[in-house]
């Protein structure tokens, strides 16, 4: 920013709760917003001080809102800082990591719909963090602070301010706040913006556990989220969002429980999906795709981002160009035996994975690979998300006439947001 004039306005006593602070109007040429600086004890010019770059959040700031975590680092920098005995909390306008609230708004929208954060922001055109911190700088020059300890969990921060001429001296951690809401803002936050936060495994709602595994081939939980009318999307090879966010995260804590994550080519060429455990911490299970003919793309985000390659089924009949091709990328490619209308052989897949040390493994679709897992009487346990609303599309499970109809044994219901979760052990009709 050249040419950047930031001035001290005027200070003012605040008392709160954690004690009595300074509260210091800053003016600039910039961008014309009212920055604060909240100032806590006496700042010795040659010591470092312990601060807090703290960017708007009105939503959470003042509203409370359990979307982020932003109100709960707010407070927490206040009490940090007053157990310190001195420190500093520059606030900036800076709604929506500088996107603005109205579409901060729309981003929110967005994330309703099934983007993360980032992919919110960056549809609207926006970067994925907008936010600048020169005038942060300036006000803690300002105040005569030469080095810093930064109550931060973003390495960005850090770069951008020592590159501003403030040494950041110690990185203070900032424990999550987690909630089911803000479950998958916080991963995105570790998985795509680089932040040092720590989940600690936690899961905000109770997880069904997979089954042991039966002798001869892993067990198999089947998984996915429905309309109430049964329908998984509205046509064929067209994605669409039905969890809400906290069954999202159940779904993501319930991949942490086994082994691998298998689904049918049609849903990698819909979806894209990547498969890995983004809203909680803890280990990515290994992908599986079953591909009869190799129809998976070079491109696909199993090969690209995912940090363990996929292994894909196919069968004897499949292109050995693109088998190379694949392997070249990395894939881990098996042929199998083919049943009769050319599709892989789902019991000779199994035995093939239990062969190599896959005990528990998670089955989330798409249709035509839920129904087939179900007419091969090869599910263990079921867990199906509800979503309220009519899609009148493609439905979940295709016609099991002449393979016997599965029954829930011990079944569990839970409500998370506006979703029911059914859960059960699956009995099947000749069972005791």
């Amino acid at each position: 920013m050249k040419n950047l004039v930031v001035e001290r306005r005027a200070c003012a006593r605040i008392p709160t709760e954690v004690g009595e602070f300074q509260l210091c109007y800053y003016q600039n040429n910039h961008d014309q917003k009212e920055h604060l600086a909240l100032v806590f004890g006496k700042i010795e010019p040659q010591q470092s001080v312990l601060v807090r770059i703290h960017s708007e959040c009105f939503t959470g700031d003042v509203l409370g809102s359990l979307r982020c975590d932003c109100g709960p680092q707010l407070n927490q920098a206040m009490r940090q800082i007053a157990q310190a005995g001195a420190g500093i909390i520059v606030y900036l306008r800076q709604e929506g990591r500088g996107i603005g609230l109205l579409d901060k708004l729309r981003a929110y929208n967005l994330q309703d719909e099934g983007y993360d954060t980032v992919e919110a922001n960056l549809m609207l055109g926006h970067q994925a963090d907008a936010r600048d911190y020169t005038i942060a700088a300036r006000i803690l020059q300002d105040l005569g602070v030469s080095a810093v300890r930064l109550l931060t969990n973003n390495p960005s921060k850090i770069e951008s301010l020592e590159a501003l001429g403030i040494p950041v001296l110690k990185r203070v951690p900032m424990p999550a706040a987690l909630n089911v809401e803000n479950a998958a803002y916080l991963a995105t936050k570790v998985e795509r913006m680089r932040h040092l936060l720590n989940l600690n495994g936690r899961s905000p709602v109770p997880v069904p556990q997979p089954k042991p595994a039966p002798n001869g081939r892993p067990s198999v939980t089947l998984s996915y989220a429905q309309s109430l009318d049964g329908s998984i999307t509205r046509q064929r090879g067209q994605p669409m969002a039905l969890s809400g966010q906290e069954s999202l995260t159940l779904t993501h804590q319930l991949r942490t429980g086994h082994d691998a994550i298998l689904v049918g080519i049609g849903t990698v060429l819909a979806d894209d999906p990547r498969l890995t455990v983004r809203l909680v911490a803890g280990p990515d299970p290994q992908p599986i795709i079953v591909d009869s003919q190799l129809r998976l793309p070079l491109t696909a985000r199993l090969l690209t981002e995912h940090p363990r390659k996929p292994i894909v089924a196919t069968t004897e009949t499949a292109d050995p160009q693109k088998e190379a091709a694949l392997q070249d990328a990395g894939a881990i490619v098996v042929r199998l035996p083919a049943t009769a209308n050319g599709q892989v052989s789902l019991p000779a897949l199994l035995a093939c994975l239990h062969k190599h040390g896959i005990h528990r493994l998670m089955v989330e679709g798409g249709a035509g690979i839920i129904t087939s897992f179900l007419a091969g009487r090869l599910v263990d346990r079921l867990v199906i998300t509800v979503a309220p609303l009519l899609v009148g599309g493609l439905n979940a499970v295709g016609n099991l006439n002449g393979h016997g109809l599965p029954q829930l044994k011990n079944p569990h219901t839970q409500w998370l947001g506006k979703d029911m979760v059914l859960s059960g052990d699956v009995r099947w009709p000749d069972e005791n």
